[in-house]
C-alpha cells in the first residue's frame, strides 16, 4: 500500500487546552467524530483544495488534499528527490530558502536526518505512530514566508529541474508537477498562518 499522508491545520488554542501529549489523541479524536460529516456516505469530496468538516469541527481543523495525489505521501517523497538531484544548480539565496521550505514539510534533507516534527505540538513521546508533520504557529509564520519569497521564484527552477531532474520513473516526473505540489503545500501554511493555527500531518 505504501506510506499515505492526510495534512490538517488545528485551531492551536483549542488543541493547547490540553498537555502536549494528550493533543494528538484529541486531534484524532475530532477528526474521526461521526459529527464532522467526513465519513458519511455523501461525505464531501475535493479533488484538491480544502475538506471542511461539518458542525463544532468545522472551527477545530481542516483537511488538505493536494492534486493528483490520492493521499499518498510517495509524490512529497519525489518532490524532496527531484529537489536533491538538481538543488545545486539553483542559486543562493533561491537554494537556501527552496530547502527550509521543503526541510520543514516532508523532505529529510540530503543526510536522511531531519525530521519535520517540532515537540513544542506534540511533545516528543515515541508512542506517536503514524505523525509525519507538525508545526506550532510560529513555526507555520516562518514557512509562510518562506513560501511568500519562494513562489516568484519558482518559475525560474524549471530549466534546472527539466535539465538535470526530469525523467519517467517515480512521481514528480515534471517540472509541472513539482511546482502543483509546492502550490498547494503553499495554500497550507499560508491559510495556517492566517489562522495562527498548527500544521500536522498524519499517516493513518
Amino acid at each position: 500500500m505504501g506510506l499515505d499522508i492526510t495534512v490538517l491545520i488545528a485551531d492551536w488554542p483549542w488543541l493547547s487546552e490540553v498537555p502536549a501529549g494528550q493533543r494528538l489523541e484529541r486531534l484524532r479524536d475530532a477528526w474521526y467524530d461521526d459529527g464532522t460529516g467526513l465519513w458519511d456516505a455523501d461525505a464531501p469530496s475535493v479533488d484538491a483544495g480544502w475538506v471542511r468538516p461539518r458542525g463544532t469541527a468545522g472551527e477545530r481543523f481542516a483537511l488538505y488534499e493536494f492534486a493528483r495525489t490520492c493521499g499518498s505521501f510517495k509524490p512529497h517523497f519525489w518532490a524532496g528527490h527531484r529537489w536533491e538531484v538538481f538543488r545545486d544548480q539553483v542559486d543562493e539565496p533561491v537554494r537556501a530558502d527552496v530547502d527550509a521550505l521543503l526541510l520543514g514539510l516532508f523532505w529529510p534533507g540530503p543526510d536522511g536526518l531531519s525530521e519535520p516534527t517540532d515537540p513544542e505540538v506534540f511533545g516528543d513521546d515515541p508512542s506517536h505512530s503514524g505523525l509525519l508533520l507538525a508545526r506550532p504557529p510560529d513555526g507555520v509564520r516562518e514557512l509562510a514566508a518562506i513560501w511568500e519569497r519562494t513562489r516568484p521564484a519558482l518559475a525560474g527552477l524549471e530549466a534546472a529541474f527539466t535539465a538535470h531532474a526530469a525523467g519517467p520513473d517515480g512521481w514528480i516526473g515534471d517540472f509541472g508537477a513539482f511546482r502543483d505540489l509546492l502550490e498547494g503545500w503553499g495554500t497550507v501554511v499560508t491559510e495556517a498562518a492566517a489562522r495562527s493555527w498548527a500544521l500536522v500531518g498524519l499517516s493513518e
